[in-house]
């Protein structure tokens, strides 16, 4: 759904986001820019409901599809760009004309002219769509999409067999993009207020999409289609066919808003462990919606899917894919142990219906939203299952796996991601955030996110000032160079300190230009909040230190310290007021 508030926060968020850099590519192309931008060819048209029909052939390895785009027109505009992926193949494009076509307009054959250009069609109507016409076009092709070859971090579609050798079928493609496989405006700043899914299989074998199940139709040929609806907006690489030999078990989790219904669609020889391994979710659920707020999707359930890959956030229909163990794939990837009291998957991929599924990024350079607040509900989870220090100790375990070899924020505008960090240096920077404005602010700062950006697309310079501007406490203690820090550089910030004339004197090094931090350390046994700045500065009058005083840094914060040598603390002596 676009949303028109969107566009000054792009523009904003371009100009302050200063540090774009780092990106696996040297050099972006024409190619890059149509997929990753809002360019004239997308901006006059705002998509309203997608209708997506699939019949994947496994003998093939192909699809025959149709998609119908209804949209609404922000402005006039008669060229539209529409993404499909190499090779698959567009056949038609035909409009239908409806009452909502402007009244004496001469619009003539409903079929349209179109053009492949690499990824890219473009359909081109004999008149100009007026602003404000709502109109449907329906899209036919076919094809042998790309394939998977490891999902879900190499995207495309899955073609594989379950453990019986039945057919077992999916998609993956995040940041490859929904276009690998259905016709749609492939931008997350475009989202449909709703969507529907028919899913043409084989008899036998089941069809689960998202959203609410409306009905399955046999056919004479063998096939039967299975029909989905979705009523929430829902980013186009969220939404998936499923095909496999399933069965559906279900229980109902009683929520902030009502009662939410959870279905559960497993492989056959899965479901005695599905239902042991699943009852994990109505603990996550409590625990989620007392930190995040409502689970966002009520009126189109949840579900966890058997998936034949890993997983994946796909709205209100988890891919599964753990092997119903605790863990990620049974280790913990903090090292600590405590992630394999939990299965990171329900874990993980259920946080990301709050960050990612219903706060959505325009520009997938801010993905670290997604990443970084969706791996601190894995922290979050912990803390509720085993107490705060055990978060700490999970978070803190993630570190190790940090390589600071990119800036969190990608380039914009050309679709492509920022650092991979974005997950684990991610969620230390919002432990510290946490940890810098108090518990108390914290957890009302994360109720208060869930409920301006709910079903919503933002950018990162709207969360930052959200998170700096939240109250007074974060005003006080969030500085927008904090951000600059940790989203825009590769640099961990150094605490330097020494001990001169009786006092503590610190300064960041390392540290962007500027950097306004304050910090908590524990000197000789007592512990203080100090603000920090990258120019030396003393902690308030004498306390009476030694040289040698005991100092630690707060292990909450993500940063390195250093205590000065004698010689290096005479620059301090040398900036210090005359007796």
């Amino acid at each position: 759904m676009l949303r028109l508030w969107v566009l000054f926060s792009l523009l904003l968020s371009g100009a302050v986001a200063h540090g774009q850099l780092g990106s696996t590519k040297s050099q972006f192309n024409r190619s890059d820019s149509l997929r990753g931008s809002i360019g004239r060819e997308r901006g006059w048209w705002d998509v309203r409901h997608y209708d997506v029909t699939v019949r994947p052939d496994f003998a093939t390895r192909s699809i025959v599809g149709k998609t119908t785009i209804t949209f609404t027109a922000l402005t006039d505009g008669q060229r539209m760009q529409i993404d499909l992926q190499q090779p698959l193949i567009v056949d038609s494009v035909i409009a239908e004309i409806t009452t909502t076509w402007e009244t004496g307009g001469s619009f003539g054959t409903p079929a349209l002219d179109f053009e492949r250009d690499g990824n890219v069609i473009w359909v081109e109507f004999p008149d100009p769509v007026k602003a404000g016409t709502i109109l449907p076009i329906h899209i036919h092709y076919h094809g042998v999409p790309r394939e998977a070859k490891n999902p879900p971090w190499d995207g495309g579609w899955i073609w594989k067999k379950d453990p019986t050798g039945k057919p077992w079928m999916s998609v993956a493609c995040q940041g490859l993009g929904a276009s690998v496989w259905y016709p749609c405006k492939d931008h997350q700043r475009d989202e449909p207020e709703s969507a529907a899914l028919h899913i043409i299989v084989p008899d036998g074998l089941v069809g689960v999409g998202n959203g609410r199940f409306q009905s399955n139709t046999p056919h004479n040929d063998g096939t039967t289609t299975w029909h989905w609806a979705v009523s929430s907006p829902i980013n186009t690489y969220n939404l998936v066919p499923y095909i496999g030999n399933y069965v559906l078990f279900r229980e109902q989790y009683d929520g902030l808003e009502g009662v939410l219904d959870l279905d559960y669609w497993v492989l056959a020889q899965d479901e005695e462990k599905a239902r042991e391994q699943f009852k994990q979710v109505p603990r996550m659920l409590a625990c989620f919606e007392r930190n995040f707020g409502p689970y966002p999707f009520y009126r189109d359930g949840y579900k966890l899917v058997g998936s034949p890959h890993l997983g994946m956030e796909h709205q209100s229909a988890i891919a599964y894919g753990n092997g119903y163990k605790n863990g990620y794939l049974g280790t913990d990837l903090s090292g600590t142990g405590h992630g394999l009291l939990w299965d990171y998957i329900i874990i993980h991929e259920s946080g990301h219906e709050w960050f990612g599924n219903s706060i959505t990024t325009a520009d997938i350079a801010d993905l670290w939203i997604h990443e970084g607040f969706t791996d601190y509900s894995e922290a979050i989870y912990t803390e509720c299952q085993q107490g705060p220090g055990a978060a700490q100790e999970y978070v803190i375990g993630l570190r190790k796996k940090i390589r600071n070899d990119r800036p969190l924020i990608g380039p914009y505008g050309v679709n492509e991601e920022g650092s991979g960090d974005m997950y684990y240096k991610g969620a230390n920077l919002i432990h510290m955030i946490r940890h810098i404005v108090g518990d108390t602010t914290f957890a009302e700062l994360l109720l208060e996110m869930n409920a301006p950006f709910k079903h919503s697309v933002v950018t990162s310079a709207q969360v930052e000032a959200f998170l700096i501007g939240y109250n007074g406490t974060t005003r006080a203690r969030l500085h927008a160079t904090l951000f600059d820090q940790y989203l825009r550089s590769t640099k961990i910030p150094v605490l330097e300190h020494a001990f001169v004339k009786r006092r503590l004197w610190v300064r960041w090094a390392n540290a962007v230009p500027g950097l306004q931090l304050p910090v908590k350390v524990t000197v000789d046994g007592e512990e203080l909040r100090i603000p920090v700045s990258t120019e030396w500065q003393a902690d308030g009058p004498s306390r009476n230190y030694r040289k040698r005083s005991r100092f630690t840094v707060d292990p909450a914060w993500y940063v390195n310290e250093k205590r000065l040598g004698r010689r290096e603390a005479r620059s301090i002596k040398e900036i210090m007021p005359p007796r």
